[in-house]
């Protein structure tokens, strides 16, 4: 009964229209129903023998605005009529939501029928809660995969950014901590993904444990930018939904790089002046509204805190360089970033995580002192190898010429055996810890 009592609340009385004015590329432009129309309006255009094709005010030209389509514009014609929709882009998510896949628009795909609405719309483009109304991070989290819970380990509320190059095991690291972190929902955006990989990821990566705590939200690549970029923010309502539920959230995106280049199309095809590496001023300004709104929840008015959502999102580097400007934009907004390097995964460790590059800025304060001097002498050691480990490879350093350079040798096959983790395995953080331990003391003992 509340949901139909919010569906005809939303009904309004007053139909206003325009006309489609021209087509220009990606962009459609409209005349007349200007007053009620602002950047960011919905908007319905008629197309001959085809549904009506939805669209957003993406900017304004004199007396015209400029609309960008979700789908193809075949079949729009000089004249068509275009229905402003009245209510702003929002979804309706419930619990229920759990265990299935959805579109952009927060529309069932994955073949298991229509998905309940829930009574209130979470607005896709929702402001971050403010900085002086939110709470501070929580106590760490047990994600299980101990290179991260060892070497950048991660609280309740905090973001991180995965950078990294295509092919080096992203999707494969994600999978784990959506099985196996601890928390009560999981919410994946697979932002601009290969069509031939979703089912693979969902039905073998993440796999059928992995889902049923999951909400994933999917845009391919081969979809128009807005609804690319429409899929960031879908992701983000959800988890903020789940999140008013008193449910702790664990949000992952991949990735933050491609709603950048779905952002920078929408740019571009609005007349925005290109800037670094083709990419528009509203990317960089884009980027920490979504990223914001991720992390520790608000606090409610009776002194309570929301529960948080933590965040992991990817970032897709640019043939390798993790300065270029996505990169370092995001590195600046996130709480920390984990580094994966191709080199490592081509000599077969997974994941391939460089722990000497990657950082969380809650360390060291969320471990202990004891955990604090694992961590110290293991970074020692892999620092002591990785800078030696070239003349190791060829055989020019000879055994004895230095003591911390000797041991690292000896510490680094346990090393790299503790780093490597099948992505079946899940180890909890207090033993990660202990194993590490284990493994400094016996090569102390040696």
């Amino acid at each position: 009964m509340r949901s139909l009592i919010a569906a005809v609340e939303r009904i309004d009385p007053l139909v206003v229209s325009g006309r489609v004015a021209a087509v220009n590329g990606l962009l459609i432009e409209a005349r007349g129903g200007l007053t009620r129309l602002s950047v960011g309006s919905r908007v319905d255009i008629e197309r001959r023998g085809a549904p009506p094709l939805p669209a957003e005010v993406v900017g304004f030209r004199e007396t015209r605005a400029l609309l960008m389509p979700f789908g193809p514009v075949e079949g729009v014609a000089p004249g068509a009529e275009i229905r402003i929709v009245p209510e702003g882009a929002s979804v309706r998510p419930t619990l229920a939501w759990r265990g299935r896949i959805v579109d952009a628009f927060g529309r069932a795909i994955d073949g298991k029928g229509p998905l309940p609405q829930g009574p209130v719309p979470y607005a896709l483009r929702s402001p971050p809660p403010p900085a002086h109304a939110r709470g501070r991070v929580g106590a760490r989290l047990d994600l299980k995969v101990r290179a991260m819970d060892v070497f950048t380990t991660c609280c309740r509320g905090q973001r991180l950014g995965v950078f990294a190059g295509s092919g080096v095991g992203k999707s494969v690291l994600l999978s784990m901590l959506a099985r196996e972190a601890e928390c009560d929902a999981v919410v994946v955006g697979l932002i601009g993904e290969r069509g031939r990989e979703v089912r693979e990821f969902i039905e073998e990566t993440l796999g059928e444990e992995g889902l049923k705590r999951a909400v994933v939200v999917v845009a391919t690549s081969d979809e128009p930018a807005l609804t690319r970029r429409q899929a960031a923010f879908t992701t983000l309502a959800i988890a903020e939904f789940m999140r008013d539920q008193d449910q702790e959230v664990l949000c992952l995106m991949d990735s933050v790089t491609r709603f950048a280049m779905a952002q920078r199309e929408i740019g571009l095809a609005a007349g925005e002046p290109p800037t670094t590496k083709g990419y528009t001023p509203t990317v960089f300004s884009e980027l920490p509204k979504l990223l914001e709104r991720a992390g520790p929840g608000p606090i409610r008015p009776d002194g309570s805190e929301a529960a948080p959502i933590t965040a992991m999102f990817t970032v897709l580097v640019d043939g390798d360089d993790h300065n270029e400007p996505i990169a370092d934009a995001v590195r600046g907004i996130l709480d920390g970033h984990i580094v994966m390097e191709r080199a490592i995964a081509e000599r077969g460790r997974f994941p391939a995580i460089n722990v000497l590059k990657s950082i969380s800025r809650t360390m060291p304060g969320c471990q202990t002192p004891f955990e604090r001097d694992v961590v110290r002498a293991a970074r020692q050691s892999l620092a002591a190898y990785s800078n030696m480990e070239e003349l190791i490879r060829i055989g020019a350093y000879r055994r004895g010429s230095d003591p911390q350079i000797d041991r690292a040798i000896a510490l680094n096959p346990d090393l790299e055996s503790f780093l490597t983790q099948n992505k079946d395995e899940a180890t909890p953080l207090d033993q990660s810890f202990a194993d590490l331990h284990a493994i400094l003391t016996q090569g102390t003992e040696a």
